[in-house]
């Protein structure tokens, strides 16, 4: 027997329907889990670890010395440029200055060493910049690494 023309079966549903209620179901879910996330308590940041001042300054003055003085013997020796002497100066005594206070010199501008309560260092840097920035000729080495000098021998 043959089927009746008149009667239709059922219709399949369409693949949109699917896909509207696989993204529903993502909404709700997102929702949850972005309602978890963010009523969770805050954690605390961790504090910096505090600075602790060298024990013995004078072997820290003693070290620096040491190491200005291998500058300017390198300086003499040729092995290493003006320019590149007197940019090893300066990081000496940025160096210096943060191991003694615990302030990062090595990233401060001259005006930001002046701001700062390091008045030995931003001192001994002015008298440095024109060797590590300035035109030919630049100033003498020796005269740079006393200048140096000076502002860790003088540091209290």
């Amino acid at each position: 027997m043959q089927a009746d023309p008149g009667i239709i079966g059922p219709l399949p549903y369409s693949h949109g329907w699917m896909w509207a209620g696989l993204a529903l179901l993502a909404a709700v879910l997102g929702w949850y889990f972005f309602v978890f996330v963010s009523t969770r308590p805050r954690r605390a940041p961790v504090p910096p670890a505090r600075f602790t001042p060298p024990s013995d300054l004078n072997d820290l003055k003693l070290a620096y010395v040491q190491r200005i003085d291998a500058v300017t013997a390198d300086a003499a020796a040729g092995l290493l440029t003006a320019r590149e002497s007197h940019l090893e100066l300066s990081l000496l005594v940025r160096s210096f200055a943060r191991d003694v206070t615990g302030v990062d010199a090595l990233r401060m501008t001259l005006a930001e060493l002046h701001g700062h309560p390091l008045p030995a260092v931003a001192e001994a840097v002015r008298g440095i910049y024109p060797g590590e920035f300035g035109l030919e000729p630049l100033p003498p080495v020796e005269q740079s690494a006393e200048t140096v000098r000076r502002a860790v021998w003088q540091w209290n």
